[in-house]
């Protein structure tokens, strides 16, 4: 039986590529972009202690994928999906002076936080939807007195999410 050389080159490559992609997902750093979910944010109290915080979490395996600064926010987004935040003041004092958060997907962000806020309502919480945080970024902010110096946000999918710029384009 004759088997073209073609076909076995793109088999094996077909299963060298699986085997890379299992062996990335076994030290949790699945290079795909799903499933996604969500994200725990973190914020560092000033932009050198956020460089030291991300620095000491790659000492104990937690790696920087990729960083999305924008204006008011330096953020470094890790492999596991945390994010370590440094933002400025009046980022902080637009979502009630909050500096953690848990990040959920969502189709439609501001229908889901402004469900999560109804929610939060009907039990006796106050809640409130901050939207235009970081202008450009589609999430919507829950801020609650149900949670102590933290908020809930809704974002889309990571693919649906704007690309982060090149360092060379930020601040344009």
């Amino acid at each position: 039986m004759f088997v073209p050389t073609w076909l076995l080159l793109a088999i094996g490559l077909s299963w060298l590529a699986a085997i890379a992609w299992a062996v990335q997902v076994a030290r949790r750093r699945n290079p795909l972009p799903f499933p996604d979910p969500g994200s725990r944010i973190f914020s560092a109290a000033s932009a050198d202690a956020k460089g030291a915080v991300v620095e000491l979490l790659a000492r104990h395996g937690l790696h920087e994928r990729f960083r999305a600064d924008g204006p008011g926010v330096l953020r470094s987004i890790l492999w596991d999906g945390t994010i370590i935040n440094c933002s400025s003041p009046d980022i902080v004092a637009r979502l009630g002076g909050a500096h953690a958060c848990i990040g959920l997907v969502a189709r439609d962000p501001v229908a889901a936080a402004e469900a999560a806020a109804g929610f939060l309502r009907a039990r006796g919480f106050e809640a409130s939807v901050v939207r235009d945080v970081e202008p450009g970024l589609p999430i919507a902010f829950v801020v609650s007195d149900a949670l102590t110096g933290s908020v809930i946000n809704f974002r889309p999918h990571l693919l649906r999410m704007p690309r982060p710029r090149p360092p060379g384009e930020r601040g344009r």
